[in-house]
This record gives C-alpha cells, structure tokens and sequence, in this order.
C-alpha cells in the first residue's frame, strides 16, 4: 500500500495520471486521486477487486498521505462497497461520500487537544456529462472521463464536518450548480424540487 500510494502522489504532483502503470485495472482502479502539496495532505480514491473470490464485492478505498518528517506517509483511510459507474446518474453533481484522518501533525501540538488537532478531509463528488470542471474551494479539478473527483483539504478536526463550496462550471466558463459545506444537494436540485412542491 505505501509503494502504491508514494507513487500515486509522485504522478499526481508531475501532472501524471494517478494509476500505477505496473496495476492491472481489473485489479485496481484509481478512480482519483488529489494532492494539496500546500497543504502537505493527499487522497486516494481506489477501487480494489479481489481476484481470489469470483463472489467478493469491489471495495473503494479512501487513502491520506501526509507529507511529515520530510516524506510523504500514509495516514489512514476507509473502506466501502463500491458503486458501480453503470449505476450513477448525476445530472450536474453530486457528493456520494467522503472519508478524513486524524493528521500526523497533531503530534507536534501541545497540549494534543483533539478538538484543535488538525484533521485531513476529503469530499468525493461525481459529475454530470455538461460539466466540464469543478471548484472546490478556491482550487480547480477538471472532469475526468470517469466523471468522478476526490478533493482533500486540512483543517481542525472540530470542523471535520465543513467542506469547502463546490462549483459545478460548463465548458462556456459558467456556472451549472453548487454545494454548500452543509448541503446534501446542489442548487439545481433543489430548484427544481421547489419548483415542483410549489405545483404549476
């Protein structure tokens, strides 16, 4: 896992793409995967296919790198059934997980407060077909032919629960929709369900 993801981040910060060239895809599959080198923090979004059991599900994987003691290590992460891609129907966007981890950091900060320890997050968002990028935050992701996005970002753990505003952008520069940090659905969404409780 940790050679895996050391060179996941080493493609991501060239401007690569984030798949092992040596991994089978029907092994596993980097879906995405993000690295805020600012930040100091990365994720990871996998989708492993165990080929030992013909019955095992797909599993996603949500991995964290942090970069700390002058290298960049493995954090911690979470582990689902994964979606199958055939199954999603987003008409603009939509968030469909996310996962954090306790940074590395925290053990650098007296008195190691948990509420005020620093807390690596990820958002995991997919997209519709006119969508041609997204922002989270002030920072841009292009729409990859997966239609599929993580974002990761640090912040203090007592806000783990915040994630930055997205913005869905069309290929005209403007924009589709949005997600509040609260949001369970985009703005779109939501305007259209007005629309329709309000009746004609």
């Amino acid at each position: 896992m940790v050679r895996l993801l050391a060179g996941v981040v080493r493609r991501v910060l060239g401007g690569g793409q984030p798949q092992p060239w040596w991994m089978p895809r029907r092994l596993l599959t980097v879906v995405s995967a993000d690295v805020d080198a600012g930040a100091g923090v990365g994720a990871v979004w996998m989708v492993w296919r165990p080929g030992a059991a013909r019955e095992s599900v797909p599993q996603e994987h949500i991995a964290f790198v942090e970069w700390y003691e002058e290298q960049w290590r493995y954090v911690g992460g979470g582990i689902s059934s994964a979606n199958d891609p055939a199954d999603v129907d987003v008409d603009v966007i939509e968030v469909r997980g996310g996962s954090g981890a306790l940074s590395l950091t925290r053990r650098l900060d007296p008195p190691r407060s948990f509420e005020t320890a620093p807390w690596i997050a990820c958002v995991c968002v997919y997209l519709g077909p006119d969508v041609d990028h997204i922002l989270v935050g002030d920072r841009r992701f292009d729409a990859s032919g997966q239609r599929r996005v993580v974002a990761v970002w640090k912040g203090p753990q007592i806000r783990r629960g915040v994630r930055p505003v997205i913005v869905a952008v069309g290929c005209d520069g403007g924009e589709l929709s949005r997600i509040g940090p609260l949001d369970s659905l985009d703005s779109r969404t939501w305007a259209r369900v007005w629309g329709e409780s309000e009746g004609p």
